[in-house]
Protein backbone atom coordinates (compact mmCIF):
# COMPACT_ATOMS: atom_id res chain seq x y z
CA UNK A 1 0.00 0.00 0.00
CA UNK A 2 1.72 3.69 -1.05
CA UNK A 3 2.47 6.14 1.43
CA UNK A 4 1.15 8.58 -0.88
CA UNK A 5 -2.77 6.66 -0.49
CA UNK A 6 -3.77 9.04 2.36
CA UNK A 7 -3.44 12.34 2.86
CA UNK A 8 -0.54 13.51 5.31
CA UNK A 9 -0.38 16.32 7.63
CA UNK A 10 1.30 19.47 5.70
CA UNK A 11 2.82 21.09 8.50
CA UNK A 12 5.15 17.89 8.57
CA UNK A 13 6.05 17.31 4.75
CA UNK A 14 9.51 18.06 4.76
CA UNK A 15 9.91 20.61 8.03
CA UNK A 16 11.74 24.15 6.87
CA UNK A 17 13.84 25.58 10.10
CA UNK A 18 10.68 27.80 10.08
CA UNK A 19 8.03 25.32 10.61
CA UNK A 20 10.70 24.07 13.13
CA UNK A 21 10.61 27.06 14.86
CA UNK A 22 6.96 27.30 14.77
CA UNK A 23 6.33 23.51 16.20
CA UNK A 24 8.88 24.24 19.37
CA UNK A 25 6.77 27.25 19.84
CA UNK A 26 3.86 25.11 20.32
CA UNK A 27 5.25 22.79 22.49
CA UNK A 28 6.67 25.80 24.56
CA UNK A 29 3.32 26.54 25.16
CA UNK A 30 2.46 22.90 26.12
CA UNK A 31 5.21 22.34 28.40
CA UNK A 32 6.47 25.82 29.78
CA UNK A 33 5.49 26.31 32.46
CA UNK A 34 7.32 24.00 33.78
CA UNK A 35 10.91 24.28 33.52
CA UNK A 36 12.83 21.29 33.22
CA UNK A 37 15.92 21.82 34.39
CA UNK A 38 14.20 23.04 37.92
CA UNK A 39 14.66 21.86 41.32
CA UNK A 40 12.68 18.50 41.35
CA UNK A 41 8.88 18.65 43.30
CA UNK A 42 8.43 16.75 46.41
CA UNK A 43 4.80 15.55 44.77
CA UNK A 44 4.20 14.52 41.49
CA UNK A 45 1.35 15.69 39.07
CA UNK A 46 -0.95 13.20 37.12
CA UNK A 47 -4.43 13.01 36.09
CA UNK A 48 -6.66 11.57 38.34
CA UNK A 49 -10.18 10.09 38.44
CA UNK A 50 -11.79 12.85 37.86
CA UNK A 51 -9.88 14.44 35.02
CA UNK A 52 -11.53 14.94 31.61
CA UNK A 53 -9.93 11.86 29.97
CA UNK A 54 -11.28 9.35 32.99
CA UNK A 55 -14.69 10.78 33.79
CA UNK A 56 -15.01 10.00 29.64
CA UNK A 57 -14.17 6.75 30.11
CA UNK A 58 -16.12 6.29 33.18
CA UNK A 59 -18.98 7.52 30.47
CA UNK A 60 -18.40 4.97 28.25
CA UNK A 61 -18.03 1.88 30.80
CA UNK A 62 -21.87 3.08 32.06
CA UNK A 63 -23.07 2.49 28.27
CA UNK A 64 -21.87 -0.63 27.48
CA UNK A 65 -23.86 -3.65 27.53
CA UNK A 66 -23.05 -6.51 29.70
CA UNK A 67 -22.23 -8.31 26.84
CA UNK A 68 -19.64 -5.76 25.79
CA UNK A 69 -18.36 -5.79 29.50
CA UNK A 70 -17.37 -9.30 28.96
CA UNK A 71 -15.84 -9.04 25.73
CA UNK A 72 -13.57 -5.52 26.54
CA UNK A 73 -13.38 -5.20 30.20
CA UNK A 74 -10.55 -7.22 32.14
CA UNK A 75 -9.65 -7.41 35.76
CA UNK A 76 -7.10 -4.86 36.16
CA UNK A 77 -4.14 -7.06 37.15
CA UNK A 78 -4.56 -8.98 33.60
CA UNK A 79 -1.45 -9.21 31.49
CA UNK A 80 -2.61 -7.14 28.69
CA UNK A 81 -2.73 -3.86 30.26
CA UNK A 82 1.02 -4.43 30.78
CA UNK A 83 1.83 -5.65 27.21
CA UNK A 84 3.67 -3.39 24.77
CA UNK A 85 3.49 -3.65 21.03
CA UNK A 86 3.96 -1.22 18.17
CA UNK A 87 1.42 -3.41 16.45
CA UNK A 88 -1.38 -5.19 18.00
CA UNK A 89 -4.97 -5.61 19.01
CA UNK A 90 -5.98 -5.14 22.41
CA UNK A 91 -9.54 -7.03 21.95
CA UNK A 92 -10.69 -7.83 18.76
CA UNK A 93 -13.67 -6.51 18.32
CA UNK A 94 -12.70 -2.78 16.23
CA UNK A 95 -13.98 0.23 17.00
CA UNK A 96 -15.74 -0.04 13.56
CA UNK A 97 -17.47 -3.09 13.56
CA UNK A 98 -21.23 -3.53 14.81
CA UNK A 99 -19.84 -4.34 18.05
CA UNK A 100 -20.04 -0.69 19.32
CA UNK A 101 -23.09 1.63 18.39
CA UNK A 102 -22.41 5.06 17.12
CA UNK A 103 -22.95 6.78 20.30
CA UNK A 104 -20.36 4.27 21.86
CA UNK A 105 -17.54 5.14 19.19
CA UNK A 106 -18.16 9.05 19.68
CA UNK A 107 -17.54 8.70 23.23
CA UNK A 108 -14.21 6.64 22.40
CA UNK A 109 -13.23 9.62 20.11
CA UNK A 110 -13.50 11.73 22.57
CA UNK A 111 -11.38 9.83 24.57
CA UNK A 112 -8.84 9.74 22.72
CA UNK A 113 -9.32 13.41 22.62
CA UNK A 114 -9.25 14.19 25.95
CA UNK A 115 -5.85 12.24 26.28
CA UNK A 116 -4.37 14.50 23.73
CA UNK A 117 -3.10 17.70 23.07
CA UNK A 118 -5.04 19.49 19.97
CA UNK A 119 -2.18 19.23 17.53
CA UNK A 120 -1.70 15.30 19.12
CA UNK A 121 -5.16 14.59 18.40
CA UNK A 122 -5.34 15.80 14.36
CA UNK A 123 -1.90 13.78 14.73
CA UNK A 124 -2.92 10.45 15.74
CA UNK A 125 -6.44 10.76 13.99
CA UNK A 126 -4.17 11.45 10.56
CA UNK A 127 -1.61 8.22 11.51
CA UNK A 128 -4.80 6.07 11.73
CA UNK A 129 -6.33 6.92 8.89
CA UNK A 130 -2.53 6.79 6.77
CA UNK A 131 -1.94 3.23 8.43
CA UNK A 132 -5.19 1.28 8.40
CA UNK A 133 -7.75 1.19 5.45
CA UNK A 134 -10.36 1.51 8.19
CA UNK A 135 -8.69 4.42 10.27
CA UNK A 136 -9.64 4.78 13.85
CA UNK A 137 -12.38 1.96 12.85
CA UNK A 138 -9.27 -0.78 12.94
CA UNK A 139 -8.26 0.36 16.76
CA UNK A 140 -9.29 -1.25 19.60
CA UNK A 141 -9.84 -0.85 23.13
CA UNK A 142 -9.95 -2.13 26.68
CA UNK A 143 -10.94 -1.28 30.37
CA UNK A 144 -8.91 -2.59 33.46
CA UNK A 145 -10.60 -2.24 36.57
CA UNK A 146 -14.05 -0.40 37.44
CA UNK A 147 -13.73 3.20 36.03
CA UNK A 148 -13.71 5.61 39.30
CA UNK A 149 -12.51 3.08 41.49
CA UNK A 150 -9.47 4.05 42.27
CA UNK A 151 -7.99 1.51 40.25
CA UNK A 152 -8.71 1.36 36.46
CA UNK A 153 -7.14 1.47 32.83
CA UNK A 154 -8.29 2.34 29.62
CA UNK A 155 -6.03 1.64 26.68
CA UNK A 156 -6.08 1.77 23.03
CA UNK A 157 -4.51 0.01 20.44
CA UNK A 158 -3.72 -1.14 17.02
CA UNK A 159 -1.02 -0.14 14.29
CA UNK A 160 1.53 2.47 15.81
CA UNK A 161 -0.34 3.52 18.69
CA UNK A 162 -0.92 2.87 21.85
CA UNK A 163 -2.78 4.79 24.43
CA UNK A 164 -3.71 4.86 27.92
CA UNK A 165 -6.02 7.18 30.90
CA UNK A 166 -5.73 5.31 33.92
CA UNK A 167 -6.65 8.57 36.59
CA UNK A 168 -2.92 7.92 38.58
CA UNK A 169 -3.95 4.25 39.26
CA UNK A 170 -0.05 3.38 38.39
CA UNK A 171 1.33 5.78 40.64
CA UNK A 172 4.36 7.31 39.68
CA UNK A 173 3.97 6.14 36.21
CA UNK A 174 3.62 8.58 33.37
CA UNK A 175 0.86 7.64 30.99
CA UNK A 176 -0.40 5.07 32.87
CA UNK A 177 2.45 2.70 31.66
CA UNK A 178 4.19 1.90 28.54
CA UNK A 179 3.18 3.74 25.06
CA UNK A 180 3.71 3.79 21.25
CA UNK A 181 3.48 6.28 18.65
CA UNK A 182 4.24 5.71 15.13
CA UNK A 183 3.16 6.22 11.45
CA UNK A 184 4.38 3.70 8.28
CA UNK A 185 5.36 6.43 6.00
CA UNK A 186 9.05 5.21 4.79
CA UNK A 187 9.92 8.86 3.05
CA UNK A 188 10.94 11.09 6.23
CA UNK A 189 9.50 14.20 4.50
CA UNK A 190 6.10 12.45 4.52
CA UNK A 191 6.71 11.24 8.06
CA UNK A 192 3.93 12.93 10.32
CA UNK A 193 6.54 12.68 13.21
CA UNK A 194 9.99 13.54 11.82
CA UNK A 195 10.08 16.82 12.91
CA UNK A 196 10.90 14.85 16.26
CA UNK A 197 13.82 13.76 14.67
CA UNK A 198 14.31 17.29 13.12
CA UNK A 199 14.63 18.37 16.96
CA UNK A 200 17.17 15.57 17.98
CA UNK A 201 19.31 16.53 14.97
CA UNK A 202 19.66 20.06 16.51
CA UNK A 203 20.83 18.91 19.40
CA UNK A 204 23.61 16.75 17.44
CA UNK A 205 24.29 19.50 15.23
CA UNK A 206 25.29 21.91 17.67
CA UNK A 207 27.55 19.41 19.47
CA UNK A 208 31.36 19.79 18.98
CA UNK A 209 33.50 16.99 17.68
CA UNK A 210 34.22 15.22 21.07
CA UNK A 211 30.87 15.74 22.62
CA UNK A 212 29.35 13.46 18.73
CA UNK A 213 32.07 11.26 19.18
CA UNK A 214 30.37 9.69 22.74
CA UNK A 215 26.80 10.53 21.52
CA UNK A 216 26.94 8.69 17.65
CA UNK A 217 27.05 4.99 17.95
CA UNK A 218 27.12 2.22 15.58
CA UNK A 219 24.44 0.08 16.12
CA UNK A 220 20.79 0.63 18.36
CA UNK A 221 19.59 -1.69 21.00
CA UNK A 222 16.08 -3.52 20.19
CA UNK A 223 13.11 -0.98 19.92
CA UNK A 224 11.35 -2.54 22.21
CA UNK A 225 13.61 -2.66 24.89
CA UNK A 226 12.35 0.37 27.18
CA UNK A 227 12.83 -1.14 30.91
CA UNK A 228 13.46 1.81 33.28
CA UNK A 229 16.95 1.13 34.97
CA UNK A 230 17.13 3.33 37.85
CA UNK A 231 20.28 5.52 39.06
CA UNK A 232 22.63 3.03 39.26
CA UNK A 233 22.57 1.94 35.32
CA UNK A 234 24.89 2.91 32.58
CA UNK A 235 23.36 5.08 29.68
CA UNK A 236 24.36 5.11 25.94
CA UNK A 237 25.35 7.77 24.55
CA UNK A 238 26.38 11.63 25.51
CA UNK A 239 25.50 13.07 29.09
CA UNK A 240 23.17 15.94 29.07
CA UNK A 241 25.35 17.31 32.09
CA UNK A 242 28.01 17.67 29.90
CA UNK A 243 26.69 20.31 27.16
CA UNK A 244 26.80 23.93 27.16
CA UNK A 245 24.05 25.71 28.94
CA UNK A 246 22.92 26.47 25.17
CA UNK A 247 22.96 22.73 24.19
CA UNK A 248 20.82 22.03 27.19
CA UNK A 249 18.16 24.95 25.91
CA UNK A 250 18.11 22.64 22.73
CA UNK A 251 17.92 19.46 24.82
CA UNK A 252 14.50 20.61 26.76
CA UNK A 253 13.04 22.08 23.25
CA UNK A 254 13.49 19.20 21.97
CA UNK A 255 11.85 17.23 25.20
CA UNK A 256 9.02 19.36 24.85
CA UNK A 257 8.55 18.41 21.03
CA UNK A 258 8.39 15.05 22.01
CA UNK A 259 5.52 16.05 24.44
CA UNK A 260 3.53 18.24 22.73
CA UNK A 261 1.05 15.58 20.92
CA UNK A 262 0.17 14.56 24.78
CA UNK A 263 -2.48 16.15 27.16
CA UNK A 264 -0.87 19.01 29.34
CA UNK A 265 -1.85 16.82 32.75
CA UNK A 266 0.46 14.11 31.38
CA UNK A 267 2.88 16.01 30.17
CA UNK A 268 3.26 17.81 33.95
CA UNK A 269 3.42 13.97 35.44
CA UNK A 270 6.34 12.97 32.83
CA UNK A 271 8.23 16.69 34.17
CA UNK A 272 7.65 15.85 37.74
CA UNK A 273 9.29 12.10 37.30
CA UNK A 274 12.27 13.38 35.09
CA UNK A 275 12.38 15.79 38.30
CA UNK A 276 12.11 13.33 40.47
CA UNK A 277 14.94 11.19 38.83
CA UNK A 278 17.33 14.36 38.70
CA UNK A 279 16.10 16.20 35.81
CA UNK A 280 17.27 16.64 32.33
CA UNK A 281 21.46 17.20 33.70
CA UNK A 282 20.80 12.78 34.62
CA UNK A 283 19.41 12.19 30.88
CA UNK A 284 21.93 11.08 27.88
CA UNK A 285 20.89 11.14 24.18
CA UNK A 286 22.33 8.34 21.64
CA UNK A 287 22.14 8.23 18.10
CA UNK A 288 22.83 5.24 15.66
CA UNK A 289 24.43 5.38 12.61
CA UNK A 290 22.74 2.53 11.19
CA UNK A 291 19.37 3.59 9.36
CA UNK A 292 20.21 6.51 7.82
CA UNK A 293 17.71 7.01 5.39
CA UNK A 294 19.05 9.06 2.74
CA UNK A 295 22.47 8.90 4.00
CA UNK A 296 23.06 12.57 5.17
CA UNK A 297 23.83 11.50 9.06
CA UNK A 298 21.10 13.11 9.76
CA UNK A 299 20.18 10.22 12.16
CA UNK A 300 17.15 8.17 12.26
CA UNK A 301 17.01 6.14 15.20
CA UNK A 302 18.37 7.90 18.45
CA UNK A 303 17.34 7.47 22.07
CA UNK A 304 16.90 9.53 25.48
CA UNK A 305 17.33 8.10 28.68
CA UNK A 306 18.05 8.50 32.08
CA UNK A 307 17.11 6.49 35.63
CA UNK A 308 13.07 7.40 35.42
CA UNK A 309 13.25 8.24 31.65
CA UNK A 310 13.53 6.27 28.20
CA UNK A 311 12.19 7.54 24.62
CA UNK A 312 13.53 5.78 22.20
CA UNK A 313 12.83 6.73 18.55
CA UNK A 314 13.40 4.39 15.69
CA UNK A 315 12.77 6.42 12.55
CA UNK A 316 14.27 3.95 10.05
CA UNK A 317 12.64 2.52 8.04
CA UNK A 318 9.48 4.24 9.39
CA UNK A 319 8.52 5.38 13.03
CA UNK A 320 8.35 3.52 15.72
CA UNK A 321 8.32 4.93 19.06
CA UNK A 322 8.78 3.48 22.58
CA UNK A 323 7.82 5.67 25.87
CA UNK A 324 8.73 4.19 29.46
CA UNK A 325 8.68 6.64 31.89
CA UNK A 326 8.35 6.16 35.54
CA UNK A 327 9.87 6.34 39.05
CA UNK A 328 10.71 2.45 39.21
CA UNK A 329 9.34 -0.53 36.68
CA UNK A 330 5.69 -1.09 36.48
CA UNK A 331 4.61 -4.25 37.69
Amino acid sequence: MSDNQYPICPECDDVSRRDFVKVAGRAAIVAGVLPLFATPRSALSAPTSKSKAETTVKRLYDVLSDDQKKAVCMPYDHEKRKTLNPNWLITPQKLGSDFYTDEQRKIIDTVVRDVSSEDGYERFKRQMAADRPGGFGDYSIAIFGVPGSGQFEWVLTGRHLTLRADGDSVKNMAFGGPVVYGHGASDPAKNLFHFHTKAADAVFKAMDTKQREKALLPKAPPEGRVPIRGKDARFPGVAVSELSADQKELVETTIKIMLSQYRQQDVDEVIAVLKAGGGLEQLHMAFYEQGDLKSDNVWDIWRVEGPTFVWHFRGAPHVHTYINIGLEQPT
